[in-house]
């Protein structure tokens, strides 16, 4: 009997070929965006390839979309829902990784930690100045967090261990987490207008597309940070860059941009006030093994017509 086949965009994690090794039978992506007669059985997508009506159309057989990630915002949902196509993705694991990655980026950014290691790589480096490279401190200052789902609580589990104030923006308050982080709920603009450190943790929606644009980085304190973990196109990148140019803002620290990567060359990779990573949010060891886990067991559950066991919505 054949392998069902699986369409990908890839290179894959080993991790995950080790786990499928032998029950489907890969097939490249340009499958996928040109058609094939051949009947295709499931998607995995690895990275954030998009996934719409148009191309499920090109692959009638597919029984299942499987994501390896939480954020699904690649993927047509609608589209799927009407072709019966169930959609899974890994809700829950990351939370804590990506909470991390968050804080790295604001210390990082807060004291000047990728100009201090280059700097102390370099020739320049010839002797200790104490009046040198300073940076301002995290602890006892005030957070903003745009975004308080269980990322975003994790987040201000994280900033109360520095003692910091925490203040938070929602669609829907949050008693449960006022009370735990002594928390405050403020609209948007107050909430910019206040904040020391601005974490986005949002996901990437219609309402929160360009969310954070020239009008709200203005909000923003001249001597405040702006951190994205969320996705790129929250922030508008061009409004970012001349911010950063200008000094709306003392920094921002990004772990996804828009687009992403950005183009090499690109003005906002010149700012020396911007601290940024190639979306490492959830890339721990540990956290993407079980990424990997629960993605194959979405796709061979969807493969085999039964419940996906995280399936959304």
């Amino acid at each position: 009997m054949s392998l069902p086949k699986v369409v990908a965009d890839g290179p894959l994690a080993p991790i995950v070929e080790q786990l499928l090794a032998g029950q489907v039978e890969w097939l490249p992506w340009s499958v996928a965006e040109s058609g094939t007669a051949e009947r295709i059985d499931g998607v995995y997508t690895y990275g954030h390839p998009q996934v719409d009506g148009a191309m499920l159309d090109r692959l009638p057989g597919v029984r299942v979309i499987s994501n390896y990630g939480v954020g699904v915002d690649h993927i047509r949902l609608a589209d799927a829902a009407a072709r019966g196509i169930p959609v899974g993705n890994t809700p829950g694991i990351l939370d804590g990784a990506t909470a991390d990655m968050a804080f790295t980026l604001l210390l990082a950014a807060a004291r000047r930690l990728i100009v201090g290691d280059r700097y102390a790589r370099s020739p320049e480096f010839t002797r200790y100045d104490p009046g040198y490279m300073l940076g301002v401190e995290a602890h006892s200052q005030s957070i903003g967090i745009v975004g308080m789902g269980r990322i975003g609580r994790q987040i201000a589990q994280r900033a109360r261990g520095f003692d910091m104030r925490v203040a938070y923006h929602n669609r829907r308050r949050d008693e449960a987490a006022e009370q735990r982080f002594e928390a405050r709920y403020l609209p948007l603009d107050a909430l910019l207008a206040e904040s020391d450190f601005v974490v986005l943790s949002v996901p990437l929606t219609d309402e929160t597309r360009g969310l954070i644009g020239a009008k709200q980085l203005r909000r923003m304190k001249p001597t405040a940070i702006l951190v994205n973990i969320a996705r790129g196109p929250v922030v508008d990148t061009a409004a970012l860059t001349v911010a950063l140019q200008e000094r709306w803002i003392y920094a921002a620290a990004l772990d996804v941009t828009d687009p992403e990567p950005l183009p090499r060359g690109h003005a906002l990779l010149a700012c020396d006030n911007l601290t940024i990573a190639p979306h490492l949010g959830s890339a721990t060891e540990q956290t993407r093994r079980k990424m990997a886990e629960m993605s194959v067991a979405n796709l061979l559950a969807g493969l085999a017509n039964e419940p996906l066991p995280f399936r959304v919505g």
